[in-house]
């Protein structure tokens, strides 16, 4: 069972291009249906699977239920089965999955963006860290990257011209155009990095040297919006959230921000006409005498 798990894992790495977190998620989603499905029917499934039913199905989900999944995770456990069942040439059966609701991405005010770089590149430990976090969340605020399309970068961007090239989700590039701020906070970075590089090796580094990682920066942020007294959703990708946000509400088109987001469908950028929405009634509601 192990072994067709790890057959699916090396698909979706392979031919998919998934990321290593997808790859995970997916290869334990197999690992537990085999698993159940052995207890369920009495005997090992790999045989089998074209014979799965909605009533078995429901049984993985009731059980996954039963450890706690909420909604949201077992509409993604569900979308995970249904993906290995047709990686294995096996019909899933219909089965409708939990309805989930949306959430509408929490922006943050141009003022608090700016205010929470500032922050964490203020608390660094050395002038070149600081620098560093800086150019990292401006990317974020400033060209609506995902926190790893930030850390991927490549040394090879250097030097930097009016746009930049980024690779997102799926291996899938795109370019987006950095505003002279941006492009003058990387260039300062790598102007005082005490680590020099080329290439396809990392443009920012962590303090040893090595690539930077998310979770550093995640931290940082966590600390900087603790000591602003700033909300908890105030997190790296709500920057991207608030770029996507201000870019609406200035009159963006929403096939262009599809576009610069990087989206693979419009109904992911969507969303944001929720967020503009609300942000137009909370306007009317606080300046309309009448509201």
């Amino acid at each position: 069972m192990n072994q067709l798990a790890t057959l699916y894992a090396h698909h979706l790495a392979r031919d998919r291009r998934r990321s290593a977190h997808t790859v995970r998620a997916y290869r334990a989603t197999a690992e537990r249906l085999l698993a159940f499905l052995s207890g369920h029917w009495g005997e090992p499934p790999d045989a089998r699977l074209g014979e799965i039913t909605a009533a078995d199905l429901r049984a993985f989900l009731a059980q996954r239920r039963g450890e706690g999944l909420g909604n949201a995770s077992a509409a993604r456990e569900l979308s995970a089965v249904r993906g290995f069942l047709a990686w294995a040439e096996a019909d899933a059966p219909r089965l409708r999955g939990p309805k989930v609701k949306r959430g509408v991405p929490r922006p943050i005010a141009p003022a608090e963006a700016v205010a929470l770089a500032e922050e964490v590149a203020d608390d660094a430990a050395e002038p070149w860290i600081g620098a560093r976090d800086w150019a990292v969340l401006l990317l974020l605020y400033g060209a609506g990257l995902r926190i790893g399309e930030a850390t991927a970068l490549p040394a090879s961007v250097l030097p930097l011209g009016d746009v930049l090239t980024v690779t997102g989700k799926r291996s899938k590039t795109r370019i987006v155009p950095l505003l002279p701020q941006v492009r003058a906070a990387i260039d300062a970075y790598a102007a005082q990095t005490p680590w020099r590089a080329a290439g396809a090796e990392p443009l920012f580094r962590g303090a040893k040297g090595g690539p930077l990682s998310a979770a550093v920066v995640r931290r940082s942020v966590r600390a900087a919006r603790v000591r602003l007294g700033l909300d908890g959703r105030t997190t790296p990708h709500a920057l991207r959230h608030s770029f996507a946000t201000h870019l609406l509400g200035r009159g963006a088109d929403l096939r262009q921000l599809q576009e610069l987001l990087g989206h693979a469908s419009l109904s992911s950028t969507q969303i944001y006409t929720a967020v503009d929405a609300a942000h137009l009634l909370d306007v009317y509601r606080n300046a309309h005498p009448r509201a």
